[in-house]
């Protein structure tokens, strides 16, 4: 076991990189958005416009910095490089925590969608499968990043399958019944306000267009491979997402469709027979998984990085003799399990469902610090190629602070408790040093 960081393997090509930003950015929730954004109307494919257009610029502020500055290892280097120590450690930290939040309640959702695919499960506690599925990742990626990355390649690929048969399945109706998209629009007036709540609700899907950059340490050809699958990952995700939030929007009623808690297997049950929206939990379950996967491996590279960095002890950026960062995964798969445990105490499971918001609001501050700091790179002229990277950075910037408007004070102000939480750490690892 090491602890060096200079000569790890960079095992991570354009596909699995690709792979981890779709992979992750569809997880679980993608399969009850439509639901979610039914009561908004036409309001929500507005709120995906904006949230389209945000991520994408902001995609392009890490694909630049990646660009600029192939020998950094990931965000927390950006930042650290040119604005600071302590940003950089504020961005970083409340980031890391909405990872290992993401895990808990990624392991929740596929353990309740197992229950319905594997009746048999029925006699286990369901915390206990739970955490049965987060230390099963962590085994998966203690095999190494490459191990970690085919299982996301192949999971990506089957959580794929059922986006494809409902676009196909809006196509097909779009030729051969193309009134059914006029029979029960929506008709919930436009609003700003309604658009703004949407683009909030679209924002936390899109979360993850980040993952190719985080473990840039283990990227084979940085400059190339994290800017090339960042655009594309992010393209491909947001396509998606519209396509398969806008055929439900006009194929079911607008009421129905908000009740709805499956709003996929509705539509497929609806016009394709009855019955044939019961496989689609398998999916969900593959969907989960997948993401979990990517999430476990993405929080073990962030770990490590923040540790080589001095910002976490330095024991937690040993690596076994795979690559694999074993103490960074070990210890964020025991915060993610005391979370699921917190989540099935009854005491505290409302709070627990506050956490979507929660881990939006703690991941701004990593896109926001991202993009200041390609507009300080731009003014230190540090790299040749320049360009528009101060105007992209500002409109990154633009979009961060609009989000955070957007999500309301409540999330804003955990955002600042998560920030100020890391403050004794952030002061004991300096005198430390």
């Amino acid at each position: 076991m090491s602890a060096g960081s200079a000569a790890q393997p960079r095992e991570l090509g354009f596909w699995t990189c690709t792979a981890l930003i779709v992979g992750n950015v569809i997880g679980m929730g993608i399969f009850v958005l439509p639901a979610s954004l039914a009561p908004y109307g036409l309001n929500a494919l507005l709120g995906w416009g904006i949230t389209v257009v945000g991520m994408t610029i902001l995609a392009r502020v890490f694909a630049r910095l990646a660009a600029s500055m192939p020998e950094a290892d990931g965000p927390f280097a950006y930042i650290r490089s040119q604005l600071g120590e302590w940003p950089a450690f504020v961005a970083i930290w409340c980031y890391w925590v909405s990872l290992w939040i993401t895990n808990a309640a990624l392991a929740i959702g596929v353990v309740a969608y197992l229950g319905a695919l594997l009746p048999g499960l029925g006699g286990l506690p369901p915390w206990s499968l739970a955490l049965l599925l987060i230390w099963l990742f962590v085994a998966v990626n203690l095999l190494g990043a490459h191990a970690g990355g085919r299982v996301q390649v192949l999971t990506t690929a089957l959580k794929l399958l059922p986006m494809v048969v409902v676009i196909g399945l809006g196509l097909w109706l779009l030729v051969t019944q193309p009134e059914a998209y006029t029979q029960a629009p929506p008709t919930t007036p436009i609003s700003f306000g309604a658009m703004l709540t949407a683009s909030t609700i679209a924002l936390f899907a899109m979360l993850g267009i980040e993952s190719a950059a985080v473990p840039a340490g283990r990227v084979h050809d940085p400059a190339r491979t994290i800017p090339r699958a960042t655009i594309v990952g992010t393209l491909v995700t947001a396509a998606i997402y519209l396509a398969i939030s806008a055929v439900p929007m006009f194929l079911i009623p607008q009421d129905e469709l908000a009740q709805s808690s499956a709003p996929f297997a509705l539509l497929l049950e609806r016009y394709l027979g009855e019955g044939s929206g019961r496989w689609l939990a398998f999916f969900v379950v593959v969907s989960g998984l997948g993401a979990l996967n990517g999430w476990t491996l993405l929080v073990g590279e962030l770990t490590r990085n923040m540790a080589v960095h001095g910002a976490l002890p330095p024991r937690f950026a040993q690596v076994n003799s795979r690559g694999a960062p074993v103490f960074a995964l070990f210890g964020t798969a025991l915060l993610a399990s005391a979370m699921v445990l917190m989540n099935y105490s009854k005491s505290l499971v409302e709070g627990f469902t506050f956490l979507t918001l929660v881990v939006t609001g703690a991941n701004l501050p990593l896109y926001l610090g991202c993009a200041l700091a390609l507009v300080v790179l731009r003014r230190r002229r540090l790299h040749p190629t320049t360009g528009d990277m101060a105007a992209l950075g500002l409109l990154g910037a633009a979009y961060s602070v609009f989000a955070f408007v957007g999500l309301g004070r409540e999330p804003f102000m955990w955002a600042l408790a998560l920030a100020a939480a890391g403050l004794p750490l952030f002061l004991w690892m300096r005198e430390r040093r």
